[in-house]
């Protein structure tokens, strides 16, 4: 990618920085579960809990961050082909894990047939001969049956959409809190935004805009008083 993507870490109390890196990759998906151990590390907080868009969205980074203890709120997108045609997408079929089935929109049960590898991951694919003479058919499938794909670890992407559902406020709380630093930074920057070029200069520009954005935050919460005494403390 011939630009720059920052990535930044906040808390929900302060608006505060608490980690931050710049990459010149052009999208998000790999970098949930580092910024998400740099913010632990940098706030000392054990059982953190993280909210990130969807554009952080990837089974890999999800687990990552639960193998690590890391509570993480990410919506998943909704990227089914057969969905957009106007058919059955995959969330229509209901997962029933004591039965290790899927339930499809007819009530047939899609039991599993084999398994397949793909982008490195292992994948479970379901299915039932019910799809030939059900009537259903045209609005499920257009090939001789429907077949649907879990991923082995799919238990854990299930277990963060249930904490999502019962709790949608945390993506309003993360829209209250990221845009805040981000649109301060950017009206500061300007229009041309960095005025450095490669990874290593740009990084130490970001991290100079991080300690002034962090310092006059400081100076707004604690004021000038506070903070001259915590200093000489």
């Amino acid at each position: 990618m011939v630009g720059y993507n920052v990535q930044i870490a906040v808390d929900t109390a302060h608006h505060l920085i608490f980690a931050h890196e710049v990459t010149n990759v052009g999208n998000d998906r790999a970098q949930l579960a580092k910024m998400s151990e740099q913010a632990r590390e940098a706030t000392g907080i054990k059982q953190l809990t993280v909210v990130a868009d969807r554009g952080y969205f990837s089974g890999e980074e999800v687990l990552a961050c639960d193998q690590a203890g890391i509570t993480a709120y990410v919506s998943k997108p909704l990227t089914s082909g057969a969905k957009a045609n106007g058919r059955f997408g995959k969330q229509d079929f209901v997962y029933m894990p004591n039965r290790d089935e899927y339930r499809c929109p007819a009530g047939y049960s899609m039991t599993r047939r084999f398994d397949t590898a793909g982008s490195g991951l292992v994948l479970n694919v379901y299915a039932t001969p019910a799809c030939r003479r059900c009537l259903l058919k045209p609005q499920c499938t257009t090939g001789p049956e429907r077949r649907i794909r879990r991923w082995e670890h799919e238990a854990v992407i299930d277990a963060m959409q249930e904490r999502l559902s019962k709790a949608p406020e945390q993506m309003r709380l993360r829209r209250q809190t990221v845009e805040h630093p981000f649109g301060t930074l950017k009206a500061w920057m300007g229009a041309t935004h960095f005025l450095t070029k490669t990874l290593d200069r740009v990084s130490t520009e970001m991290s100079l805009h991080v300690l002034a954005y962090n310092f006059k935050r400081l100076l707004n919460i604690m004021g000038s008083e506070l903070m001259r005494k915590v200093a000489a403390a």
